[in-house]
C-alpha cells in the first residue's frame, strides 16, 4: 500500500473508532435517563422503626422512664427528627454526627448509652439505622 493510502486508512480507522466510542456514550446517557433511580438500602419503615419498637420504644415514648428524661419520642418519624430537648438526634447524611449513633455505638458516656442497661443493638441493626441516616433519613 502506498503512504497516502495508509494514512488515509488508519485515518478512517480513527474515525470510526471514535465514534463508535461517541454513540456508546451517548447510548449509556440515554439509557440511564430511561431507569428509574436507585432504590435505598435501608427505609425508615421497614429497617429503621422495627428496630426502635423492639428495643427503644419502651422507654422513648410519653410516659416512661427515657422520655421523661430526655424528651425523645420514638414512636414515629417526626418524633425520632425532632430529636431530645437537648439537641437533635439524627444529621441526615452524617451517621458519625448523628447523637443517635453515638448514643446506639456505644461512642458515648456509659451513663447515657442505649438502650440503657440493656444489651447493645445488634450489628446489622445499627448498620441498617446508619445506612438510613446516610441515606438522607427520609421518611420512606
Amino acid at each position: 500500500m502506498n503512504r497516502p493510502l495508509s494514512v488515509l486508512a488508519a485515518l478512517a480507522v480513527a474515525v470510526l473508532a471514535a465514534a463508535h466510542f461517541t454513540f456508546e456514550a451517548m447510548g449509556q446517557q440515554t439509557r440511564g435517563k430511561d431507569r428509574p433511580p436507585p432504590v435505598p438500602k435501608a427505609t425508615f419503615r421497614e429497617d429503621v422503626l422495627p428496630v426502635l419498637k423492639g428495643r427503644c420504644m419502651d422507654c422513648h415514648s410519653p410516659g416512661n422512664a427515657g422520655f421523661e428524661a430526655s424528651g425523645l419520642d420514638l414512636r414515629s418519624y417526626e418524633g425520632l427528627m425532632k430529636g431530645t430537648k437537648f439537641g437533635p438526634m439524627v444529621v441526615a447524611r452524617d451517621p458519625e454526627s448523628s447523637n443517635l449513633m453515638l448514643l446506639l455505638d456505644g461512642r458515648a458516656d456509659p451513663k447515657i448509652r442505649m438502650p440503657h442497661g440493656a444489651k447493645r443493638l445488634s450489628v446489622c441493626d445499627r448498620d441498617a439505622i446508619r445506612q438510613w441516616i446516610r441515606e438522607g433519613a427520609l421518611n420512606n
